[in-house]
């Protein structure tokens, strides 16, 4: 398995930052995941942390170096990140508990499968072609999806979602795939401060026409000069599958010399590693160094 992976997340004109992303992989497997903590309930950004440090757990526990069922996997850890928010609000003894959408995409063989709960969505490119993307859960596009057939006058705020995690009913969990990937294929999980100032044309034509290390900084920008001074939280995380970059502001990764025991993680373990304002390139430049020692280390000892 080899993947180009960038990512960036900037906290906008918001006090701090609640989106939260990363990626994990195996020999055989890579799970990238993105949550957006939610305005208006308590502790979002703790609400986005739990949900990829859950998505993260399961996978280092469950990817041996693959997955028994990327499918299956992604909707149990989805609805366990869930009930850890739940378990935490309950603990902390809060009125109200906090709340996160999160989307997630596992890579595995050639295939890509993704689930989603809430508005961040996931974006397939190939060929400068928009292949797929996630439908918000939104009454916004429920309303647009079921216009054709039942027509609502109501007018819905964008922002209102019918369901995230931390909600007191069970979330609403879409899963797609496996979708069969080709060698430069684009996917991008990304907040709704990206995709609510940016057109679908627009992300498309640049994530097709640059380097995914010009592109994504590009959209970003775009985003946050868009939103303005009250603009909302923008989070990118993009990858090129089959493509490993020799550029240092890039990380190129090929899984294919690593040992069936060897577990690579972006995702912050705790929520004090964590830290509050912008994570730019030099923190996850950090982290990637950290990873690389490790597998250098699980390499010397299984020579």
């Amino acid at each position: 398995m080899k993947f180009s992976v960038y990512q960036v997340s900037r906290k906008g004109g918001r006090e701090k930052n609640e989106d939260r992303m990363g990626y994990c992989y195996t020999r055989d497997s890579g799970l990238f995941a993105l949550a957006d903590g939610m305005g208006g309930h308590p502790e979002g950004e703790v609400a986005s942390q739990l949900a990829l440090q859950t998505l993260a757990g399961a996978f280092q526990r469950e990817a041996k170096p693959s997955l028994k069922s990327p499918l299956r996997f992604l909707q149990d850890s989805i609805l366990a990140g869930h009930h850890q928010l739940l378990r935490y609000a309950t603990e902390k003894g809060l009125v109200d508990t906090p709340r996160t959408t999160v989307v997630a995409c596992v890579l595995q063989g050639r295939a890509a499968f993704w689930a989603h709960c809430g508005d961040s969505r996931l974006y397939l490119v190939r060929g400068g072609n928009l292949i797929a993307r996630t439908r918000d859960h939104s009454y916004t596009e429920l309303q647009q999806t079921l216009s054709q057939v039942v027509p609502i006058d109501a007018k819905f705020n964008r922002s209102v979602l019918f369901t995230c995690l931390g909600s007191p009913g069970k979330p609403v969990v879409d899963t797609v795939g496996p979708v069969t990937l080709q060698t430069g294929d684009r996917l991008i999980v990304c907040s709704d401060g990206l995709w609510s100032q940016l057109s679908d044309e627009e992300i498309v034509e640049l994530l097709s026409t640059r380097a995914l290390s010009d592109s994504v900084p590009e959209m970003v920008e775009r985003a946050l000069r868009n939103g303005g001074q009250h603009g909302d939280n923008v989070t990118v995380l993009a990858v090129e599958w089959e493509a490993v970059e020799e550029s240092d502001s890039i990380a190129g990764v090929s899984t294919r010399s690593l040992g069936e025991d060897v577990f690579a993680s972006t995702i912050q373990a705790s929520l004090a590693d964590t830290a509050p304002g912008d994570l730019d390139e030099a923190e996850i430049e950090r982290s990637i160094r950290e990873i690389n020692e490790a597998i250098q280390r699980s390499s010397k000892k299984r020579s």
